[in-house]
């Protein structure tokens, strides 16, 4: 006996772990934020739109500094060649070297150096903002989505709840039809009610199928994953419209990244601007060259300590006239110590004096010009979407709110009046049609309150993240 207890305690206890496995896990709001930014595809391209203005930035730093470049050639010569290091023909075969390093610093540019650096640096900055836009366009996506979720829900409760209504009142009503009490005809008009609130269930469960499906795409995971919702518990103050929509722009403009960004943009119009009138100036620079050659051609001659006499000519007489000759003695002078003998060294002050270049400055500072209009334009659109967007959203706000209280009332009426009409139908002084009408009535109080909540929350946390308060759950 013992051991038959031991096994069937061992067969429930796994039994009841596979269904605590089977659960669908339900996920918060702050959960399926963070796992959309973790897979979103335009977030992770506006982070590689970062790292290329990072990429551009370091060049702009590099322009302070001089450019070095170092050169090499090694030459085989056959037949008649250049002597590189006597500048004279030689007919055989032979090998040279020339390596040279070359250097170039610039002084004064027109401080278009200086200016595109600051460019690049507000175009960095700019990208971060662009990044967090992305960013609040997908939280504000998945918030949207998961109240939505949260609705259907609601709804889907709502209608199960009159499909249990009404199967229970048919259940009631066959009783009553059986003993006589009632006629045939309130039966069938009860499981027609029936039928069409059991369809009400199934459109109410396909709307929450999909408002899943589309959180779940919203997060970048596959659709056969599970995934459930948790119901928040909305505090009263979250049903309280306690701003204006003035109030909420002046905050949304200095949080925004997009007001940011297009005044960033601004800033970096005006630097390029700025440096491309930089190419009128006159452009100051140091140059250098350290450079070498060799050439097997050369042989290295060194002096014995001895003389020989040379005839240089014959005088009238017929005598010859000679004279003295250090005798020398040729040996191998190495690629080596050519390069080391035959250095050159060569600096330069470079001064580049602009004065016709086919109008390419000119139309290069109108174009700066018209880029920095376009930012100009790009603020002012900015300023004026996120301004419409927040009206917008407040006059909806405003809306729900008034829908929400008023269909509180209607909800508190309804579901009075179907007490009262459920005892009236109990003792018989109510007939089946006018009970389905109540009936149907309150469903419908109750799923417009619904919508007019959950309507009235999403336009209220869009409001609150238009100023700066975090949209969390």
């Amino acid at each position: 006996m013992p051991k038959l207890l031991l096994t069937v305690s061992l067969i429930l206890i796994s039994g009841l772990s596979g269904l605590r496995a089977q659960e669908v896990r339900k996920w918060t709001l702050k959960e399926c934020v963070d796992v959309a930014l973790e897979n979103n595809l335009r977030i992770k391209r506006s982070s590689f739109a970062v790292e290329t203005s990072k990429a551009n930035l370091l060049q702009a730093k590099g322009q302070f500094l001089p450019t070095v470049n170092a050169f090499g050639a090694y030459t085989k010569n056959y037949g008649r060649a250049l002597n590189p290091t006597t500048n004279l023909f030689v007919d055989r075969n032979s090998t040279a070297i020339s390596p040279s390093v070359n250097g170039n610093l610039p002084l004064f540019q027109g401080l278009r150096i200086q200016n595109s650096f600051k460019q690049n640096q507000r175009d960095l900055l700019a990208s971060n903002e662009d990044l967090l836009k992305a960013k609040n366009d997908v939280m504000l996506n998945v918030v949207t989505l998961y109240i939505n979720v949260i609705f259907n829900k609601e709804l889907l409760d709502n209608s199960r709840y009159q499909l249990n209504s009404s199967l229970q009142q048919l259940d009631r009503i066959k009783k009553q039809v059986e003993a006589g009490s009632l006629a045939m005809t309130n039966q069938l008009n009860q499981e027609a009610q029936v039928a069409t609130n059991e369809l009400n269930v199934i459109n109410q469960e396909n709307a929450l199928n999909l408002s899943i499906l589309q959180l779940k795409q919203s997060m970048q995971i596959p659709a056969s994953e599970p995934l459930d919702v948790d119901i928040p518990v909305v505090p009263e103050s979250d049903l309280i419209l306690d701003s204006n929509p003035e109030s909420i722009y002046q905050q949304a403009v200095s949080s925004m990244p997009e007001i940011r960004a297009s005044i960033l943009r601004v800033e970096s119009a005006e630097y390029a601007l700025k440096a491309a009138r930089g190419s009128y100036y006159p452009r100051l620079g140091l140059a250098g060259t350290v450079s070498s050659n060799s050439s097997d051609l050369n042989s290295l001659r060194i002096p014995t300590g001895t003389t020989s006499q040379v005839p240089i000519g014959v005088t009238q007489s017929g005598e010859t006239v000679f004279t003295s000759v250090n005798d020398v003695t040729t040996e191998k002078y190495s690629h080596n110590q050519q390069l080391e003998d035959n250095v050159f060294r060569n600096f330069a002050l470079q001064l580049n004096i602009p004065i016709l270049n086919g109008f390419a400055t000119r139309s290069g500072v109108q174009r700066a010009k018209i880029n920095q209009e376009l930012a100009n334009i790009t603020v002012k659109e900015t300023q004026n979407t996120l301004r419409q967007t927040i009206e917008t959203a407040y006059n909806d706000a405003l809306a729900a709110i008034r829908s929400y209280n008023a269909s509180t009332k209607q909800v508190n009426a309804q579901e009075e009046a179907f007490r009262m009409n459920k005892q009236r139908f109990d003792v018989g002084a109510l007939n089946i049609i006018e009970f389905q009408i109540s009936e149907n009535d309150l469903f419908r109080a109750k799923s417009d309150l619904t919508r007019a909540k959950y309507n009235f929350i999403f336009r209220k946390k869009v409001l609150d993240f238009y100023q700066g308060k975090p949209i969390e759950y």
